[in-house]
């Protein structure tokens, strides 16, 4: 008498995890994170840029006129 044991590997429809891991690389746009890395890459040397033109300037912080003109550069 020979008895066979028939079992099923999880699959997407049966597995919770395996479904939300085939639906997030289905989904996936690698566009839309290349662009999101560009504008973080670009704000960040903004950042640094900004940093180095304030490094170099001789501002004299108690001067609330100089802040003002600070100021107003960065928000124009």
């Amino acid at each position: 008498l020979l008895s066979f044991c028939f079992f099923s590997l999880p699959t997407a429809s049966t597995n919770p995890k395996a479904a939300l891991k085939s639906k997030i690389v289905a989904e996936f746009r690698p566009q839309s994170l290349i662009d999101e890395l560009l504008l973080y890459k670009r704000s960040e040397d903004q950042i640094e840029l900004k940093e180095k033109q304030l490094s170099t300037m001789r501002v004299d912080v108690c001067s609330t006129e100089t802040l003002k003109c600070l100021k107003g550069k960065d928000l124009g």
